[in-house]
């Protein structure tokens, strides 16, 4: 790697790691709700219509994600919701063998930690409302042991990063049908291969709220800062 790469990543890492999040969270909470542009919704399952007034009135019901139970890095069983309740949950695909993309994606949701974990010397803590899942679409070669081998490479905090494993068809289901992952998908038969770059953001409800390419500086900076959006409006739904 070039110095200037170099540079330019470690410039990347101390913006997202210490700047963005307390800028976007300071923002957030100055300006009024109808000046910020939150997170959309994706994944529309159907259309409902009410009657009200005489005129009807459309409301579009978006996919939520179901709670499906892998197993970690640590051998523990996690699901996606009944164990991580409440929480922001951020989901990127690897296996542990993969030579390039994989590692480059790992780096930068580690940015992803850094940017968000528990720090005294920040004014915010949202450490204990986000959570990163790296989930291995290559289970058969990818151990309880290979998982946590490959997260301790990367220095990852166990606690607020899980490394998941599991039943392949239930990994694949997930990622094609539930997170509309499909397009990046290399068939539909029962040799294909899921290889995508891409990071999807979910709130504590379970919707699903950004897309990101996982391989792009500014698109974690945007991921960044629609994580600190989703925590102010989640703060907002426990207030009223």
């Amino acid at each position: 790697m070039s110095t200037s790469k170099k540079s330019n990543k470690f410039w990347l890492g101390i913006a997202v790691a210490v700047v963005l999040p307390l800028s976007f969270y300071v923002i957030a909470k100055v300006l009024k709700k109808d000046h910020i542009k939150m997170p959309g919704h994706y994944i529309s399952e159907k259309i409902e219509g009410k009657l009200l007034d005489g005129q009807m009135h459309y409301d579009t019901i978006f996919h939520r994600i179901p709670d499906l139970t892998f197993t970690n890095q640590l051998g523990e069983k996690v699901s996606l919701n009944s164990s991580l309740s409440g929480k922001i949950l951020v989901v990127d695909f690897i296996f542990t063998h993969c030579p390039t993309t994989c590692p480059t994606l790992t780096e930068n949701m580690k940015l992803l930690q850094r940017a968000f974990r528990k720090d005294p010397k920040k004014e915010t803590d949202m450490s204990n409302e986000l959570h990163l899942l790296s989930i291995t679409v290559d289970p058969t070669r990818d151990s309880v042991q290979a998982l946590r081998k490959f997260a301790d490479r990367f220095g990852v905090d166990h606690d607020h990063w899980d490394f998941l494993t599991g039943d392949k068809s239930t990994i694949y289901n997930f990622a094609r049908h539930d997170l509309g992952l499909s397009a990046a998908a290399g068939g539909e038969g029962t040799d294909d291969f899921i290889h995508t770059e891409k990071i999807v953001l979910i709130d504590a409800d379970r919707y699903i709220r950004g897309y990101y390419n996982g391989l792009d500086s500014l698109d974690i900076s945007r991921c960044a800062y629609e994580i600190s959006l989703l925590s102010m409006e989640k703060k907002r739904q426990i207030k009223n």
